[in-house]
Formats: C-alpha cells, structure tokens, sequence
C-alpha cells in the first residue's frame, strides 16, 4: 500500500500545480498583409520544389518552406523583425530550388556559414542543421577532417526561422582551425534528449554523407543546457568521440533541481536514463575537459562531475573563467581550444587495450568493443571492465551482465592471429575464436546461472529485453512512429472520451516539443509495411481500435469490457485505462503503445533537467481524475516488465 499512497500523493500534487507558462510561447499576431505575403510566398516555393525530383540534396531546399510553413501555420513568429526573416528564408529556398533545377548545388561545396537538413526517420519530418566549413576546405582534398558537434543553450523561442537565421549570421562560440562545426538544431529545446538525442546522430550521418570525415577526430561541445547535452553525449557514447568538452551545463537531475520530495520509485530509477553522473566511469574511455565560470551557479554539474569520477579513481581536468558569471570568458577560451586542439590532432583510439563502461539499460549498451547484449536486470547499475592482457589473453569483469559480445572491426585487434585467445570472464576461463586475417575478432558470451559459455547470436530464443526494444515507453518515440486511431465501438465508452483527448495533446505537444508532425492512420488503414518499418502507438480500447483487438490477448496487461488486470491487481474498464510499451505481437522487432506520447508534460517544459521519462514500462490510470501537468490522470499503478517482458 505504501507505493500506491506515493502514487495518489503524486497525481494530488500534480493538480494543484498553478497555471504554467506555455513552451514555447504564443507567437504575435501576424499583420493580414505580411500574412498573404508569405502565404503567396509559401506556395510559389511549394510549386518549385513539386518540380524538383527527389533526392539527398531535396531536404536542403525544404528547410526553408518548413520553417516559415511551421510558423505561420502554428503561430509561431514571436518578434515582428522575425516576420521579415521569413521572408528572405523564402527567396534563398527559390534560389536553391532554381539552382538544382539546373542540376546545381554550390551550397554543398562551399565555405563559411551554411545550412543544410535531412528527412528524419522518425517522423518523416524535414530536420535544419547549420555548419561552419572552414575556409581550408575542398571536396578534393585527399584528408579527412576533424567535426566539432556544438548543442546550443535553452533558447523557448528558437523556431527553425530562427535557427536558420542566426545560423546563416553567426559562426559560434568556437571555430576551430581545417574544423567543420556542426550546430544541431536538436528538435528545438530538449538538451539533446529523446528525439533530441537521434537528431544529433542523423545529422553527423548526413554531414558523413556530404564531407569528408574523420571520425576519429570528432568532438562534442556545448554550453549551458548545450553542456548537459554534452555530458550526455560524452558519458553516454564516450567510445565514439576523440573529445568531451561541455560547458556549465546540469549532469543529474536531484540535486540540480535541488529536489526534497521526491517522485514515485519508478520515476527515480528512470533519472538513470539521463544522469551523466551515473554513467561517470564511461568517461575513461574519452578525454574530457570542463569550463565553468568561477561565479556561475552552474557550476554544480562540474563539481558533481567530478566528485563522481573521483569515486572512480579519476581526476577531472576543469577550466575556470576567473569572475566570470554564466558565459565564456576569452582567455578560457584560447586554453579550451588549445587543449582540445592537441587532443584532436591524437585522435580516438578506437581500440584502447582497456575498456570500462557502466550502464543502466540496453538502450545504451555499447563502449569502444564491447557491448552488453543482457542484462540481469534494467534500472540496476551494470558494470563491463575488459583488458587485453597479452598476445592471445582477454580479461573481463562483470556485474548484472548476462550477454555480451566482444568485436573489434578490422584492423583493429591486436590479438595473435594464429591463436585461439582466452577470454576469462569472471574468473572463468574460456576459449575465443581466433581474430581472421584482416585483424577483425568476434566473440558473444552467454551466462546461465554463473557459468559463462561462448554464444553463437547476440540474442536468445523467446522474447527478451534488448537493445532497441528495452522500454520504457518513450524509447518508442526513437525511431519510426505511427499514431493510430480507433475507428471502432469502444468496449470502454467512459474512457474513450480520455483517450480522444489525450491523442488529441500528444500530436500537438510532439509538434511543439519535438518540431515535427507525427504521422497519423485510422486503424483500418495501417498496413503490413506500416507494422514492419514502424512502432505503433495504438489509442483506443480492443472494441474500438482493431489493431489493438488483434493483439490485446497477447499483453501482459488485459484489457476487456470487464476490466483491467495488471498483475494481481483489477480495475473497473469504464474509469480506467493502461498505459504500456511492449514489443509488437505482430512484429516484435517493434514496439506497440498503448495510450501514450512522451510522457513528460507540461511542468517539465519549464528546466530541462526534469525533461526524464515519468512513466516506466506500464502503467494505469484512473481517468476519473482530469489529466494535468505531471500525470495524464491519477496513476494507481506503474512499473517496469521483467527482462522477459513479463510482469514481475
């Protein structure tokens, strides 16, 4: 009873919330004649780019039309000077229209500040991206070259026409010598979390497309709420960068939001999603450099930074800008970029003969050549430490790990060819493959109890939690979506006014928050390619929702005219609705969702730091109770799927 009286307390809290500024805000009022103008202007570029055939460079003309689409559409133009940044947004998208209409794209070749975009797999929307090409560049030269990715600061009203004006205005804090800087649009003011978070990889991939780099020497930079991207980028992926260098940005969630009462069991565990210093051992793997100001607050994330890695035997390097408030002081600038210049030109070392590397899920389960394939349990810390030893002999270490595989790409094992290694995990002593010819190596190991055995797959018959298919529920808003409506009786006709509602604000707030436009079928018109290429999100009941009815005898929460059965708990149907994640019956390389957007609300718009998951793997709700801020209505029963996606 403890946990539920929590829950009820939580959903208590949530109503007596006051009314919360909107992010981001109600734009101004558009005057009636700029308004057609743009509108003329909007269509004219839609009829080019209707011209044009479709292809990579496609995505570097809608930028444009999306952007002063999206905010004369949703109302979203917040400074009257913002108004004329539209306008001029809308000729360079007809110039670029014309230009590849004549098979030309200079765009691509050229130096200095320049925009760019591509089509995002996960909701098909048109993602801006801006970049700074040093002036050294040619697409001719036989080098590759060094990116420095940069995630801006919290900014409410960087709409994209604001984006890609201030990214065709200004080159940045920092523009690093022979260096492509990558500013990430990051879907708008997330800290590079949630879809935030894919943005990034999808536009490095397209800038990997484009331009010769070199993925050894790319770094990851940012200040303020760019700082905490940082320290998730670094302490999340430290194996994929050459150096990490966030700028006084928060790196957990309790003690930056200086909490005292603190939310349900679940919605605590879920903070390891995100708190960089949890993940603080990873960055071992990646050099790592820190600016604050000296009388900046925020400054906190650095001193919990390196009281974390203290505690692993680490001494984090930290750079001071002497009385200097929440910015960048120039003399710390020269030193930042010093040190990260020599960093640079060492580059990554891909295949160090050590690796450590903690993690709390499996949604992040890979550090340099090793990767976790299961754990024994989610939410509870996993550990990975593995050595190269000798010619043919690798130790590792291992704690809530039950799979893992070991894989260095070739060229890079520094192993003996003509032996078999000997792999000792946990003090048991295994024979390996040998590496092949081309210096690559391959090993999966399987635990069973506490013996170790070698593994033929990453994965085991049945089904299983694993990478990509972990929960919680907004990891299906990672990757390819379908909102799908029911067309059908409700068995559930109290609640189904719920769910229209709660559909109706989750395509709004993924416009809002995530700066795209969810893909949205009835029920009657989802297809097999639509099961197999995406995740569905299913609203409704199994009486109006079809796809739902196809599957419900195959959750692990029922669902029926009679009521709701969670475990060993049971609700009434008419005043009650489940919330889950689940791998798809009908594909389970896919996720279903039952009744659910990204969980965090509206209270959590205001500091990105509360911007975590605040539902687990399932959930009911008592739709009596309104939705509000925190919670879609009074949670009388949360909790996480077993490693078998079963209920625990």
């Amino acid at each position: 009873m403890r946990r539920l009286s929590g829950v009820l307390l939580l959903a208590v809290g949530a109503l007596a919330q006051p009314p919360l500024k909107p992010v981001p805000a109600v734009g101004i009022e558009v005057p009636a004649a700029d308004r057609a103008e743009l509108q003329a202007g909007l269509a004219h570029l839609r009829a080019s780019i209707d011209k044009l055939k479709s292809g990579p460079l496609l995505p570097d003309v809608l930028i444009y039309h999306e952007a002063v689409r999206y905010a004369l559409q949703y109302n979203e133009f917040f400074k009257p000077g913002e108004i004329a940044a539209a306008k001029t947004l809308l000729q360079q998208g007809e110039t670029r229209a014309a230009q590849l209409a004549e098979g030309q794209a200079p765009w691509t070749t050229a130096t200095g500040l320049v925009v760019r975009g591509y089509v995002s797999k996960i909701d098909k929307s048109v993602q801006p991206y801006g970049l700074v090409v040093p002036p050294s560049y040619s697409p001719t030269a036989p080098h590759r070259w060094r990116v420095d990715a940069w995630f801006h600061g919290r900014n409410e009203a960087l709409s994209e026409v604001n984006f890609l004006t201030e990214r065709q205005r200004s080159p940045g804090e920092f523009t690093p010598r022979d260096t492509i800087v990558l500013h990430l649009y990051g879907r708008f003011c997330n800290a590079n979390r949630f879809a935030g978070e894919v943005d990034f990889f999808e536009a490095l991939d397209a800038v990997k497309r484009q331009y010769a780099v070199d993925e050894n020497r790319t770094l990851v930079r940012g200040f303020s709420m760019g700082g905490a991207s940082t320290w998730g980028f670094g302490s999340h992926f430290a194996g994929l960068w050459a150096a990490v260098a966030p700028g006084a940005g928060f790196s957990e969630t309790k003690e930056f939001l200086k909490l005292k009462e603190m939310p349900a069991e679940w919605e605590q565990k879920l903070w390891h999603l995100y708190d960089a210093a949890d993940y603080a051992i990873n960055l071992s793997n990646v050099p790592t450099v820190e600016y604050h100001g000296e009388i900046d607050p925020q400054q906190q994330a650095g001193d919990v930074m390196e009281r974390s890695m203290a505690a692993e035997g680490m001494r984090l390097v930290r750079i001071t800008g002497p009385q200097t408030p929440h910015r960048y002081h120039p003399d710390s600038k020269v030193e930042l970029d010093r040190i990260l210049d020599k960093i640079a030109e060492r580059g990554r070392d891909a295949y160090p003969r050590k690796v450590r590397f903690t993690t709390w899920t499996l949604a992040y389960n890979r550090m340099k050549w090793l990767a976790i394939d299961a754990l024994g349990q989610h939410w509870e810390r996993a550990r990975v430490d593995a050595e190269i030893t000798g010619d043919s002999a690798v130790n590792v270490t291992t704690s809530n790990v039950t799979a893992l595989t070991l894989d260095m790409g070739p060229g890079g094992c520094p192993l003996d060819t003509t032996r078999q290694p000997a792999v000792t995990i946990d003090g048991q002593k295994l024979t390996a493959p040998a590496p092949g010819s081309d210096r690559s190596w391959l090993a999966r190991f399987r635990k069973s109890g506490t013996q170790w055995s070698l593994a033929e797959s990453t994965g085991a018959s049945g089904l299983h939690k694993v990478h990509g298919l972990q929960g919680p529920i907004d990891d299906a808003f990672m990757d390819s979506f379908v909102f799908v409506t029911p067309t059908g009786t409700p068995v559930a006709p109290g609640v189904a006014p719920w769910v229209a509602a709660e559909q109706k604000r989750a395509i709004g707030e993924w416009r809002r928050q995530f700066r795209g436009e969810a893909q949205v079928r009835d029920d009657k018109d989802i297809t097999d390619a639509d099961i197999a290429a995406s995740n569905l999100v299913l609203w409704g009941d199994p009486g109006s929702n079809r796809i739902l009815a196809r599957i419900a005898d195959r959750l692990p929460v029922k669902w029926t005219a009679d009521g709701i059965v969670a475990g060993a708990n049971r609700y009434p149907a008419d005043t009650h609705a489940p919330i889950l994640i689940y791998p798809n019956p009908l594909n389970p390389k896919k996720y279903v969702v039952i009744n659910s957007g990204f969980t965090y609300r509206e209270f959590d718009y205001l500091n990105n730091a509360r911007q975590t998951p605040k539902l687990p793997d399932y959930a009911v709700v008592d739709t009596t109770t309104p939705p509000g801020p925190r919670y879609p209505g009074k949670v009388v029963q949360a909790g996480f799927f077993n490693e078998d996606w079963g209920m625990k």
